[in-house]
């Protein structure tokens, strides 16, 4: 039997870039679509299109004759929803029939997370379409944890004892490709994909400290403190909002789940903080 075609986007980064190597190994044909060709993997069975998330007609075009479409959210923007709302569009133009999407954990239009109204809004768009769908709402990576950290070591931010049940993106990106390998009994699904441990970021600091060897501590901030703390960046508010309402959701308890769907959809378990940590280092 011939297999569908699958789009994937984002393959120049780390969750898409994963989800297409695991599908060429697997010899799945793939389209790949990225803004940049030049810095598109070179994988077997698959092709290279141009096209970015704002391009209607681009997207249209690298998007015909797919069935399959892996969806990974844009870059953090001031009009992502918009872009994201033109890619869906030319998706159900082009014929897409199931459209696989990277969305966020707790994602709703009264999320405490910014970004979660705006992968909240996309979700809603794709759901608009008529177009089959899957939506992977994924906790904070735990591949972002340590990046939480100032050149000082400490993680400053209003989380109070809050946890978070954050996931790596390898085990995203295992989730993604066993969905679009057969998408068919995912249709209409949310899957909320968190790791197998919810951290405080004291905890989690600890567990840095203790694996990599990097003194790392965790300093609750104030809401006020954080705004102040941020502001010598000179980003924008929206930015700056996302920043900060990263911290608060997690004070919120938005964050806190601990979910089996990765151990469900991909017989692995998921990866825990101090696993992630020492996998990185040895590789």
């Amino acid at each position: 039997m011939t297999q569908d075609l699958v789009a994937v986007t984002g393959a120049t980064g780390a969750v898409g870039g994963q989800v297409a190597r695991h599908l060429a190994e697997r010899g799945t044909p793939l389209r790949l679509v990225v803004r940049d060709p030049a810095r598109a993997p070179r994988l077997p069975g698959s092709d290279v299109r141009r096209a970015a998330y704002a391009d209607a007609a681009a997207a249209r075009e690298a998007l015909t004759g797919a069935a399959v479409l892996l969806m990974v959210s844009g870059s953090e923007s001031a009009d992502r929803v918009a872009q994201h709302h033109t890619f869906v569009r030319a998706a159900a133009d082009a014929g897409v029939r199931h459209i696989v999407y990277t969305s966020f954990l707790g994602a709703g239009p009264d999320a405490t997370f910014t970004l979660g109204r705006d992968h909240w809004a996309t979700e809603e768009r794709i759901r608009a379409t008529g177009m089959g769908f899957t939506f992977l709402r994924d906790s904070l990576y735990l591949d972002f944890l340590p990046s939480l950290a100032g050149a000082d070591g400490v993680i400053r931010g209003p989380a109070g004892d809050g946890v978070v049940g954050a996931v790596a993106r390898a085990d995203v990106a295992r989730v993604a490709a066993a969905v679009l390998q057969d998408p068919a009994p995912h249709t209409g699904a949310t899957y909320d994909l968190t790791g197998r441990e919810a951290l405080s970021l004291a905890q989690a600091a600890r567990v840095i400290t203790g694996v990599t060897g990097t003194p790392t501590r965790y300093h609750p901030e104030t809401i006020e403190e954080a705004y102040a703390s941020r502001a010598h960046y000179g980003a924008p508010g929206w930015q700056v909002d996302a920043w900060v309402s990263t911290y608060t959701a997690i004070a919120a308890g938005e964050l806190a789940a601990v979910d089996d769907t990765v151990h469900r959809l991909t017989g692995t378990p998921a990866l825990t903080l101090a696993e992630h940590l020492a996998g990185s280092r040895a590789a």
